[in-house]
C-alpha cells in the first residue's frame, strides 16, 4: 500500500486549494493514530483537519474511496452531528489516496452509559435526514434491502472462515447464527423495514462529545442508505464498546434498553412504530456483520508478512500501521472470537428476558 506522504508533500498539496494557498510550512501537526484506514493532521490553529487515506476498507480505487468519503460528509454534516467537509485534493504522484479536510471537533471521548442519550440523539438526528430519491443516492451505497446487502458484506467475510484458525466451539456459534441469518433474509424480511441515511461504523471511539454535550461523528467513511438498527447496534454491541480504550463499557441489558427507548421517543411515533419490529434482527445481523470483520482481519493481518499482502486492496501489517495500535486490534479480535465471548454477546437474544424484552416486543 501506498505511504503516506511526507509533511512537506501533504503542505504543497493543500497549498494547491484556495482555502488553504497560504499555509504556512510547519502547520500540519500529526494527531493520535486511533483507525487502520487514515492518518489525521490537525491545520495549525484554523480548526481543520487534514485526513489521509491509507487504504480503502472496501477495496475501492483511490478516487472512488475519496468520492465515496466526500459524500459521506457532505451529507452527515446537514444534520449537525458531523464534521464540514473542506476541501477534497484528489488522488495524483503526491497524494496516491488523496485526502479531505473536514472540520476539527474538538470533544472528548463519549462515557458510557451517560453519554448513550446522545449517541442515539445523533443516530436520530442523522436518521430523519431526507432521503433522496433512489436515482440521486450514488455514489453511497443503497441498501433497499437492508438484510440482503448487510448479508452480502458478511458473506464476503464468512468466505475466510475456512481459513481462520478458529476454535472450533467459536466456528459452531458464529455458523449457528449464520444460519438463522440466511433463513430470515430468504424470507425477504429486510424489504420491510424503513430505509434512511445511516453511519454504519458507529462503535464509540468514532464520536466525540463536544462542549454542548452533543456527539459527533468524526471518522465517517461507510454511511450508506440502509437500516437505522444497524447503527443502533454497533454503537451498543460488546464488540463495539470494548474495542476503544477511550470508551470502554460493558453495556447491561437495562442500560441497552434503556438507550433504544431514547432513540425511539425522538424518532417519533411513525418512524419508532415502523423500526421497533426489526430491532433486535438487525442486531444480530450487525454482531455477525462485526464478528465476520474479525475473522476476515485475523485471517489478512497473517497474510501481511507474506507475498500475497494486500491482494485484497487492504494492508493491516505493522509496516503501514503503528504496531501498538495492530496489537491491540489483534487482541481485541481475538477476544471476540473466542467462544466464551460469542455466547455472552449472542445471550443478548437467545436468553430470556433479553433485549426484546425490553422493547416490549
Amino acid at each position: 500500500m501506498p505511504a503516506v506522504p511526507d509533511h512537506a508533500t501533504l503542505t504543497r498539496a493543500l497549498r494547491d486549494h484556495p482555502r488553504f494557498a497560504d499555509l504556512g510550512d510547519d502547520e500540519l501537526r500529526p494527531m493520535a493514530v486511533k483507525g487502520l484506514a487514515h492518518d489525521h493532521f490537525r491545520v495549525g490553529t484554523r480548526g481543520w483537519v487534514l485526513r489521509v487515506p491509507k487504504q480503502s476498507q472496501f477495496a475501492l480505487s483511490a478516487a472512488d474511496n475519496l468520492c465515496y468519503q466526500a459524500a459521506c460528509f457532505e451529507r452527515v454534516s446537514t444534520s449537525g452531528h458531523a464534521p464540514e467537509l473542506a476541501a477534497v485534493l484528489p488522488p495524483d504522484q503526491r497524494l496516491p489516496m488523496g485526502a479531505l479536510a473536514v472540520r476539527e471537533i474538538v470533544g472528548r471521548p463519549p462515557r458510557l452509559p451517560d453519554d448513550l442519550p446522545a449517541l442515539a440523539t445523533a443516530m436520530a438526528r442523522v436518521h430523519g435526514l431526507p432521503v433522496p430519491e433512489a436515482d440521486a443516492r450514488a455514489p453511497l451505497a443503497d441498501h433497499t434491502d437492508a438484510v440482503a446487502g448487510a448479508l452480502a458484506e458478511i458473506e464476503a467475510q464468512a468466505a475466510y472462515l475456512e481459513v481462520a484458525d478458529l476454535d472450533p466451539a467459536a466456528r459452531a456459534e458464529i455458523a449457528d447464527e449464520l444460519a438463522w441469518a440466511r433463513d430470515f433474509a430468504a424470507r425477504g424480511s429486510g424489504r420491510h423495514q424503513p430505509v434512511r441515511l445511516v453511519l454504519t461504523d458507529t462503535h464509540p471511539g468514532n464520536f466525540l462529545i463536544d462542549a454542548d454535550g452533543r456527539a459527533v461523528i468524526v471518522d465517517l467513511e461507510k454511511a450508506l442508505y440502509g437500516s437505522p438498527g444497524t447503527d443502533l447496534a454497533h454503537a451498543t454491541l460488546y464488540s463495539s464498546t470494548t474495542w476503544d480504550p477511550d470508551t470502554h463499557a460493558d453495556l447491561s441489558v437495562g442500560q441497552l434498553g434503556a438507550y433504544y427507548r431514547h432513540y425511539l421517543e425522538i424518532v417519533g411515533p411513525e418512524l419508532a412504530a415502523r423500526i421497533r419490529p426489526w430491532l433486535v434482527a438487525m442486531r444480530r445481523i450487525t454482531f455477525l456483520r462485526a464478528i465476520t470483520w474479525c475473522v476476515m482481519w485475523s485471517v489478512e493481518h497473517r497474510r501481511a508478512a507474506r507475498a500475497d499482502a494486500g491482494a485484497s486492496g487492504r494492508d493491516w501489517s505493522a509496516e503501514n500501521t503503528d504496531p501498538a495500535l495492530i496489537a491491540h486490534v489483534a487482541d481485541r479480535v481475538g477476544e471476540y472470537l473466542r467462544p466464551a465471548t460469542l455466547r455472552r454477546m449472542r445471550a443478548e437474544w437467545r436468553k430470556a428476558p433479553g433485549l426484546d424484552a425490553e422493547l416490549g416486543d
